[in-house]
């Protein structure tokens, strides 16, 4: 977790803007649900023996360590890496890489493919994927990356943009120099953009040659922008602040749906070419799902983390969510967030030292009270900034401080007392209860004649709108029925 918030009103500010991560689109970014540890960082919990020599590689290195490292999960693997060999041969550069697949330990949605023949994809992308066509449609985007060259391609833009904002910097005047980089970062982005819909075309193309079903990338797109539309129904995430500009580094989800099916029906209808549901689903049976629980996980309204040995449970009405620098809420209704970090105990003379440090702006001194919190030290505050008033908590334990940190548009005496009842949750796990520790795992159950999408859906276990949950997994819109016989995807303890 990152240290040091100059500003009381930016804890509400960092957690609007990880709300509003765009998680609609493929992209090369850090965790979005990832884990909560403090430095150093942590090794990966699983981790694996390299598989091929380039796997010692920088970048091989670099993705493992900012994923989670490697997830075991054999049967997906060979599942995976099957689909990869057609693929390769299917390829515009066939036999030229033997491909092979390494499985993150995140529940972020992500791949990627290097040169070298590396590809990876996050535990996260499993679960979402529906079939075989699905999961192929995005390891052949990622391969056509590495086909059509676009990191080398993008490289070379990247640095000609650089030459040419430093010579128009040089040569004339300052303004004219900005002048000069807005149009190259303008060439810069468009130019991604239109790697990303020629991997498209290129995918589906590819996938449609190894004999899979060619909508199978439309669909996978369609549960992406379903994805996003859920959090935004849970997190409040506004479709007009998701950042689809001229700028943006990736088209919209709805435009490369749009894309995606028209390179399919020019290769055939709908219904030819294979999904292997069964195959792929027994293939993903049992694959951890969400958070890894030694990291940190969200039950309702409670977070526990294990390896730290902590637990806190957030006012009613707040939806949690953990990322790999805090643990952040929100409240909707009221207008209302919270964030809890962590930080190395800067050894101080005391904790009412730490909060006048300088920690955040707008503190009110007269406000920091010393208390106990379950046999731990602790002191509280108000800072005020703008609009915002904020409920500050500040806990010792070991050699680290937890820092709660709750905002409210107006700090009433109701909010207060649900704020203090929260900080007073705050406590240390028993050894005990730190072993009990589980995650949670997609599990493959049959419908039964009778079974409905409703009733399917009190078997699932996620901290939010389990129905919603399991239609997004199984590509259900609202009109639609399970089918008896047919088999799901549900998330189990």
């Amino acid at each position: 977790m990152k240290a040091g918030l100059r500003s009381a009103g930016r804890a509400l500010a960092l957690a609007s803007a990880f709300f509003l991560a765009d998680c609609a689109e493929l992209e090369r970014q850090g965790q979005l649900f990832g884990p909560a540890p403090p430095p150093p960082t942590t090794t990966p919990a699983k981790p694996a023996p390299p598989k091929t020599e380039n796997r010692g590689s920088v970048q091989h290195k670099e993705l493992l360590n900012q994923f989670g490292g490697e997830y075991q999960a054999p049967a997906a693997e060979r599942y995976l890496d099957a689909i990869l060999a057609k693929l390769a041969q299917s390829s515009d550069t066939p036999g030229q890489t033997a491909y092979k697949v390494t499985i993150l330990n995140t529940p972020v949605v992500n791949a990627f493919a290097l040169p070298s023949g590396n590809l990876y994809v996050t535990r996260g992308l499993l679960a979402l994927a529906g079939d075989a066509s699905e999961a192929a449609a995005v390891m052949a985007h990622e391969i056509a990356h590495v086909t059509l060259r676009h990191s080398a391609l993008r490289a070379e833009k990247e640095r000609e943009a650089a030459v040419i904002s430093q010579a128009a910097t040089v040569i004339q005047s300052r303004q004219k120099g900005e002048e000069e980089r807005s149009k190259q970062r303008l060439s810069v982005a468009s130019f991604s953009r239109q790697q990303e819909l020629d991997a498209d075309e290129t995918g589906v193309k590819v996938i449609a040659r190894a004999g899979y079903d060619p909508y199978g990338a439309s669909r996978f797109l369609t549960a992406l922008g379903r994805s996003s539309e859920l959090r935004a129904a849970l997190y409040g995430k506004r479709k007009d602040s998701m950042g689809f500009d001229i700028m943006s580094t990736h088209p919209s989800t709805p435009e490369r749906v749009a894309r995606a099916v028209g390179v399919a029906r020019q290769i055939s209808a709908p219904g030819i070419g294979q999904r292997d549901r069964a195959g792929y689903l027994a293939a993903i049976n049992g694959v951890a799902f969400g958070d890894d629980p030694m990291e940190g996980y969200v039950r309702d309204r409670k977070f526990t983390h294990p390896r730290l040995k902590f637990t806190f449970t957030a006012p009613e009405g707040f939806l949690l969510e953990n990322s790999s620098e805090a643990v952040f809420g929100v409240r909707q209704a009221d207008n209302e967030a919270l964030r809890l970090d962590t930080v190395r105990n800067p050894q101080l003379e005391s904790l009412e030292a730490y909060v006048n440090s300088g920690w955040v702006d707008g503190l009110l001194s007269s406000s920091v009270r010393r208390l106990d919190i379950n046999g731990l030290p602790a002191v509280t505050a108000v800072a005020r900034a703008g609009e915002w008033n904020f409920r500050l908590a500040v806990i010792q334990s070991g050699d680290y401080l937890y820092r709660l940190i709750y905002a409210a548009k107006a700090l009433t005496d109701q909010a207060e007392k649900e704020f203090m009842e929260s900080i007073m949750t705050f406590r240390r796990l028993t050894p005990e209860e730190a072993k009990e520790a589980h995650g949670l795992k997609i599990s493959v159950i049959s419908s039964a004649p009778g079974d409905t999408t409703e009733s399917l859906a009190t078997h699932m276990t996620t901290p939010n709108r389990p129905l919603e949950y399991f239609r997004l997994l199984n590509g259900l819109d609202e009109s639609e029925q399970v089918v008896a016989g047919e088999r799901y995807k549900i998330v189990t303890e």
